[in-house]
């Protein structure tokens, strides 16, 4: 076993001088029997800018487990993306 080492405390350490709080939102989608599943792929490539795989992934998830979290961040990013969604004839909605 090794013994420990004498620690130098005259070293500088950097401290955190603000902490930036943000709230994280969540951007929900949630299934129905109108749209079809490629309408609800377009519209998560387009809006979210999601790849195809990634909203094959959340489309299934949507339609499978009732709703799907596609995507996180402010309020003031997702309000527009959600409005959008909405739009497009889609059930979405930004939650905490």
């Amino acid at each position: 076993m090794q013994p420990f080492e004498e620690t130098d405390w005259s070293t500088s350490v950097d401290v955190l001088d603000e902490v930036i709080e943000t709230d994280v939102h969540n951007l929900v989608v949630f299934n129905d029997d109108v749209n079809t599943f490629d309408h609800v792929i377009d519209t998560l490539i387009d809006v979210c800018h999601h790849t195809p795989e990634q909203a094959e992934q959340c489309t299934l998830l949507i339609h499978y487990k009732g709703k799907c979290t596609v995507k996180n961040g402010s309020w003031e990013e997702l309000v527009p993306m959600r409005n959008e969604i909405c739009r497009r004839g889609i059930s979405a909605e930004v939650l905490n």
